[in-house]
């Protein structure tokens, strides 16, 4: 079930906590600081991403991580793949506490509220999901986990 505990018409601001890999930390910094136009895409695969800005579960402290640009329409998913590990990311649990979320895909960050997804509607957001990165098939095949997928309808 997934609630709103901040206001969801106020920027995600506080205490940022940043990733505790390196490369994260550097690509998350370079996204923002060059409005997406650096370190826009997965390392040397050329696929775009965007950032997303969260809340932690626990400790309400700001959190930030960059996912692959799965979009449709205006919304997005958020594939919480971690590679096929046998869990789910943590931020998974973030999302499950607040829905509230901020995406940046360029310039500027907005408002969205995440749901997650499942049923016909999730098959088809997956099949979305692997056309622009294919190893999401692999991750799937490598865990028993069903790999969530949250969904970022921007705020109106």
């Amino acid at each position: 079930m997934l609630h709103c505990i901040y206001d969801a018409d106020m920027p995600i601001e506080g205490n940022y906590v940043p990733s505790t890999a390196q490369w994260v930390r550097d690509q998350i910094e370079q996204y923002e600081s060059s409005g997406g136009q650096k370190a826009s895409t997965l390392r040397e695969t050329g696929i775009p991403v965007i950032i997303v800005t969260m809340r932690g579960a626990s400790t309400g402290d700001v959190r930030k991580i960059a996912l692959m640009r799965v979009e449709h329409e205006g919304e997005y998913a958020l594939v919480a793949s971690m590679g096929g590990a046998p869990k789910d990311p943590v931020w998974v649990n973030n999302l499950n506490a607040d829905s509230h979320v901020m995406i940046q895909d360029g310039p500027a960050p907005f408002d969205a509220t995440v749901r997650e997804i499942t049923g016909d509607e999730r098959s088809l957001w997956w099949d979305r999901s692997v056309a622009v990165f294919s190893n999401y098939a692999d991750y799937q095949k490598k865990t028993e986990r069903v790999i969530p997928i949250f969904i970022a309808s921007p705020q109106t």
